[in-house]
């Protein structure tokens, strides 16, 4: 069980830890601000992240730069056709002085979980992870054993239309609270990428190594905490409900949002509250988070994908047409 501070973290306390996180990101990742600040809410509100986009643009180097920043446990799972569960989970080996199996636990057992390309996995892998996600713990040899506290999994995908990709099977993609899409960053940006990495020592990277640490496990945890209990209006939380709701009716969506859709944006209401320093949740926080909330959790109709619409352009209508509320 996690330990608890005498004195919990002040909103004020929490927003300057995320703040300084934000700005240490920002150092290496360049002109990618929104796909940061989706990760810190994610963080920020106990969830886990889906980043999408074609190999090179630096999705692993967010990753490995959170785990600097961080001061947490760190694994990552190179995810490949000939994975197996077992090197998710761990599995149980016999000792031959003992006579007795032992139970080895797998690089799931840490803070912070980098499942790369996981996509280019089976399903049967894939899902080894579900137990881990939503319950954060694992089974093996039925034993339930606690994951570290806390515990986040950030996994890289490539597009699906990709060569030797597998898509995510639903019940996982729903444990995600975000699905993050990182695109090609602006030309001044690109410039100052190519610019840093010229000077690098490595060839083809920018180095993490000169990135500070600026809080550590238990401060996660406190910062998670302190984002619980940022106060939401109730009329904040019907919109919320709204516009998962609305997702399941809307013409044009095969597939709508669940109700852990409905619980994935208040939460990230309250933790991009807390990044922008808020003490309190608006609707434009719950708006904020709406694509990177749903867009994994709705299936368009046949015939708006053959008419080349996506899911963004389809919620993108859906989020101008359903009020806020204003008061």
């Amino acid at each position: 069980m996690p330990y608890e501070r005498e004195h919990p973290l002040d909103i004020t306390a929490a927003s300057a830890l995320a703040q300084a996180l934000q700005q240490q990101l920002r150092q290496a990742l360049i002109g990618q601000d929104e796909v940061i600040d989706e990760v810190i809410t994610a963080l920020i509100a106990g969830g886990h992240v889906l980043l999408e986009g074609v190999p090179g643009l630096g999705k692993t180097l967010l990753i490995r730069a959170l785990a600097r920043c961080f001061g947490g446990e760190f694994a990552r799972i190179q995810f490949t056709p000939d994975l197996m569960p077992s090197d998710v989970t761990g599995h149980a080996v016999f000792d031959l002085q003992t006579e007795q199996f032992e139970l080895r636990r797998g690089p799931v057992f840490t803070h912070l979980l980098l499942a790369d390309e996981i996509n280019r996995a089976p399903a049967k892998t894939q899902a080894a992870l579900l137990e881990a996600m939503q319950e954060r713990q694992v089974t093996l040899e039925g034993r339930a054993l606690p994951l570290p506290q806390p515990f986040m999994v950030m996994a890289t995908q490539n597009p699906i239309e990709q060569e030797g990709t597998y898509p995510l099977p639903e019940a996982e993609l729903d444990r995600f609270m975000l699905k993050v899409h990182i695109g090609y960053p602006a030309a001044e940006h690109e410039l100052e990428l190519v610019r840093q990495v010229s000077r690098s020592t490595r060839a083809d990277m920018l180095e993490v190594q000169p990135m500070r640490q600026v809080l550590d496990a238990q401060q996660v945890s406190d910062l998670q905490r302190a984002a619980s209990t940022l106060p939401v209006d109730e009329q904040v939380l019907d919109y919320a409900v709204r516009l998962a709701r609305a997702t399941r009716e809307w013409p044009g969506l095969a597939v709508g949002a669940g109700p852990r859709a409905s619980i994935a944006l208040v939460r990230c209401g309250r933790a991009r509250a807390v990044l922008r320093g808020g003490t309190f949740v608006t609707p434009d926080d719950i708006e904020g988070g709406a694509l990177a909330v749903l867009r994994h959790r709705i299936r368009l109709a046949p015939e708006l994908d053959i008419d080349g619409l996506s899911a963004d352009q389809v919620l993108g209508q859906l989020l101008d047409q359903i009020p806020a509320p204003r008061n």
